[in-house]
């Protein structure tokens, strides 16, 4: 990719939908093979953009940076990059975002990130460093050029006292220079309707992404909606708990469920759907073929 990059604030502002892959930097050398492969079947689809994670206290950086900038480098892809307050310094932050842009990096995902400890463990500021999401926005706005989401949570953050709580953090988010937010995986449309009415109604305008975490295993599943502090919702339990000892029809079944999501989610007036592929590109495009999406 060459040239001034794409603002995904711009491509969601336009009206047109948004569709979009999130990928996490791997461990090791084979799961390095299974993400670009990966992304190599993804990238003829064609998605608005894509972004790469952190891992736990901010663990993976260099690996988020170096994917990161080997999208924007060697592939077609508009990529975003994960930055969270957890683990690094303000100094330190600042020369992450130098090396985005020098690496033709235009976007950025300000997160305050898990605390080392995992979610649900108390959150230890870093000394040196900013303590929220929003400080980090502002650091970003204040010191590059680059465009900023943030993430939201359709059923309010686990640390949120109240679901209004929950929103004014969003509000302070746009305040401090975010142009756009994606949420956690969603697990009932009801549940992202209602954020952004909530939202709208404390005056956040910038646009709420949908994010979407087929079902390809009811263990599997289980354990990340429980890191969210969440619990899988009782119709959606229904629909793949009967068929527990049957993993292929598990995961054909979860794939219905979220293909049926997505429809609910874009037909509420979502601006899009970004995917957690898990570094799996199969059940996305399974998705994405039953939606007969194109971005």
């Amino acid at each position: 990719m060459s040239g001034t990059p794409a603002r995904i604030g711009d491509l969601l502002g336009s009206g047109q939908r948004s569709f979009s892959f999130e990928f996490f930097p791997p461990k090791d050398e084979a799961g390095e093979d299974v993400l670009w492969r990966s992304i190599s079947e993804l990238e003829p689809l064609q998605p608005s953009f894509v972004s790469v994670t952190y891992g736990a206290g901010g663990t993976t950086r260099d690996r988020t940076l170096a994917i990161t900038a080997r999208i924007a480098q060697e592939t077609s892809l508009l990529p975003m990059a994960h930055l969270t307050c957890v683990g690094h310094t303000t100094a330190e932050l600042l020369d992450i975002l130098a090396a985005l842009r020098g690496s033709g990096v235009g976007n950025v995902l300000a997160l305050r990130g898990d605390p080392p400890g995992g979610p649900g463990t108390p959150f230890e500021p870093t000394p040196g460093g900013v303590d929220y999401a929003s400080e980090l926005v502002g650091l970003v706005r204040r010191s590059s050029d680059l465009c900023i989401g943030v993430a939201a949570f359709p059923e309010g953050h686990r640390d949120a006292a109240t679901l209004d709580d929950d929103v004014a953090v969003l509000r302070a988010k746009q305040d401090a220079g975010a142009e756009f937010a994606v949420t956690e995986m969603v697990l009932r449309a009801s549940d992202y309707l209602g954020l952004v009415e909530r939202a709208g109604a404390a005056g956040v305008t910038i646009p709420i992404v949908p994010g979407i975490m087929p079902i390809l295993g009811v263990t599997s599943m289980t354990k990340m909606v429980e890191l969210s502090g969440r619990d899988i919702p009782a119709e959606v339990r229904s629909r793949i708990e009967p068929l527990a000892e049957d993993p292929a029809a598990v995961r054909a079944e979860g794939i219905a469920i979220a293909t049926e999501l997505c429809d609910d989610l874009l037909a509420g007036g979502a601006p899009g759907l970004h995917f957690y592929t898990l570094n799996r590109s199969k059940a996305t495009r399974e998705i994405w073929s039953a939606l007969s999406l194109s971005a």
